[in-house]
Formats: C-alpha cells, sequence, structure tokens
C-alpha cells in the first residue's frame, strides 16, 4: 500500500502530465477558429493601418481570418481592459500601443488594467520614430539652437503634439528634462492638426510621429531638427538623430505590437510569434510598414516583455517630474 506523500506525490506528477498533454494538444490544434484583434483606437491611423496589416497577413500564415475589431475610447484604455478581462485561449488579441501600456497607468488617476500582470507578451510589431520640427520661419535649425532659443524668451518655446500624455509629448518633456530646455506643449487632437498649427504659425515647433511630418519635410514645408530613433531613417538621410546631435539620452520611440491575457498558453504565444516574426522578416512587410513610418522590430515575448517594463519604469519617471494628467 502506498504511503500518503508518495500518493500524493505521483498524484501531483499525473496532473502536470495532464496538463501537459493538454496545453499540447490545444497548440496543435490553435487554431481551430477566428481570431479577434482588438485594435483600441478609431480606424484610420497609423497603428490601426499596421494592426490591418498584420491580421490580414497573419490570417493567410495561420489559416484562420484574424477579424480587426476597432473598440476606442479613454486613449486605448477601453479595449485594452476589454482584452485583459477576455478569456485567455489565444483568440481574443490586443494590438498594444506604447501610450495605452506603458504611459496612460502614469497618467489615468485609475486604470482598468495592470499592465505587467494582465497581459501576456506575444510579438513586437515594430517601431516608429518620432521627429521635432519647425515651421520655416523659425531661425534655428540644431537641437541645439532649440534650446538656447527657448533660454533667451522667458516664455520659452511652445510645441504642438497630438495631444496630452501621448508619447510626442513624452519625448518633449524628456527633451526638456534632459537639456534644461524652455519648453511648453501645446496639445491638439491629432497629429495632423498639431501639423496644422505649425505650418500656420501658432506654434513654433512640433513633436510628432514621422509619418505625418516626413511629406511636410520632403516638400520643404517644414524644418527638420532631429529625429528621436537610434539611427537615421531612410527617407530623410540628411537629418540626423538627437544622440549624433549631441544628445545620447534623447531617445524615444513610439512602439506597436501584439499582446493576449495573462495565461495564456505559452506554446499559442510561442505560435504566434514564430508566424508574426515570419511576417515581420518578409520584404513586403518591411516595405508597407516602412511606408507608413513604422520600422519592424521582430523579437522574443520575453525581450518584448522586458522592454514595456523597462518603458513603463522610465515614462513613469519622466510624468512624474513633469507632473502630467490626461484631461
Amino acid at each position: 500500500m502506498l504511503k500518503k506523500p508518495l500518493l500524493a506525490g505521483l498524484i501531483l506528477i499525473c496532473i502536470a502530465a495532464i496538463t501537459i498533454l493538454s496545453s499540447s494538444a490545444f497548440a496543435q490544434n490553435y487554431p481551430n477558429r477566428p481570431i479577434r484583434l482588438i485594435i483600441p483606437f478609431a480606424p484610420g491611423g497609423v497603428t490601426d493601418i499596421g494592426g490591418r496589416y498584420i491580421a490580414n497577413q497573419l490570417s493567410l500564415k495561420l489559416g484562420q481570418q484574424v477579424i480587426v475589431e476597432n473598440k476606442s475610447g479613454a486613449s486605448g484604455n477601453i479595449g485594452a481592459a476589454f482584452v485583459a478581462q477576455s478569456e485567455p485561449d489565444g483568440y481574443t488579441l490586443l494590438l498594444g500601443f506604447d501610450g495605452t501600456l506603458v504611459i496612460n497607468p502614469h497618467i489615468f488617476d485609475k486604470i482598468p488594467f495592470d499592465t505587467l500582470k494582465d497581459f501576456s507578451a506575444v510579438a513586437k510589431i515594430g517601431d516608429a520614430a518620432l521627429i521635432l520640427v519647425a515651421n520655416n520661419d523659425f531661425p534655428g535649425k540644431t537641437v541645439n539652437d532649440v534650446i538656447t532659443l527657448s533660454k533667451k524668451d522667458p516664455k520659452g518655446l511652445s510645441y504642438a503634439t497630438s495631444g496630452t500624455g501621448v508619447t510626442p509629448h513624452i519625448a518633449g518633456e524628456l527633451l526638456k528634462q534632459k537639456t534644461g530646455a524652455n519648453l511648453t506643449p501645446i496639445p491638439y487632437k491629432s497629429g495632423g492638426q498639431a501639423l496644422i498649427g505649425l505650418m500656420s504659425g501658432d506654434v513654433p515647433l512640433a513633436f510628432t510621429v514621422l509619418a505625418g511630418a516626413n511629406q511636410y519635410v520632403q516638400s520643404g514645408r517644414l524644418k527638420p531638427i532631429a529625429i528621436s530613433s537610434k539611427v537615421r531613417v531612410p527617407s530623410l538621410p540628411n537629418v540626423p538623430t538627437f544622440i549624433e546631435s549631441g544628445f545620447p539620452d534623447i531617445y524615444v520611440t513610439s512602439w506597436i505590437g501584439v499582446l493576449a491575457p495573462a495565461k495564456t498558453p505559452k506554446t499559442v504565444i510561442a505560435s504566434l510569434n514564430t508566424a508574426i516574426n515570419e511576417i515581420l522578416q518578409t520584404p513586403e512587410a518591411k516595405e508597407k510598414l516602412n511606408a507608413i513610418g513604422i520600422t519592424p522590430t521582430p523579437t522574443t515575448p520575453e525581450k518584448f516583455a522586458e522592454q514595456m517594463r523597462l518603458d513603463l519604469n522610465l515614462f513613469g519617471q519622466i510624468v512624474k517630474t513633469a507632473g502630467i494628467k490626461a484631461e
């Protein structure tokens, strides 16, 4: 007759084996029905366009339709919360955005999800560089010019952003905190409206995603100052980075990626990660995403999760110092 400790040990081993076999069988059958990709913003923006492209390609690769659903509101919090509360079976995914996942937790008094506890990182799609641009009446040409001019005027210099607490706003605050520049953010309802305000002369500067400003820089309607990525971008090879301009701490990009509810089986996450990374490495994906200002950056779920953890800490410090709160 088996002793109780031995019997208990055997029961635990059996349970573990059943769990592993069940997980393996689930992974082999996954996916066997359509998958929903929740985009927490309205249709039409860079995030939405990038997410829809990945969804279409993922449908072809997985042999099951990946249906895009836009659940906008509260700066992405509504859609993110919906996914966080969904069944962790791999059939409801989130198109994650840095603003929602690593900035919102610091600027909202209450938020309906915990970025690190309620989600499993699946795959990072890519980074979108930011650019500091000026209108053609602005007398400066470099980052040092911006800093010097901002300190000469007691009122400082204003810069347009696509809203309060968005990544371009954070980038401007980072520049201010690292250099002592006297800068004041002017939030607009969108990046497009911010650029209109800049070109009309309402503000001298704007921090925005490169995709939105690119055509105006190339046509000479806007003056580029510096790009926030680590290296220059192919579409604007003559525009230096902040790092090249002598400011190694000014490195900020806006990213998007795919996440699942916490406790989604690791085998399912691994399957999705492999599929998305294979898509990102194709010439077509690079061309399509680069065209909207996103540089594909395939990586592992673990490295994507680590970036979110680090960004939560980095942006939290910037937000706290600046005293930013959601409007």
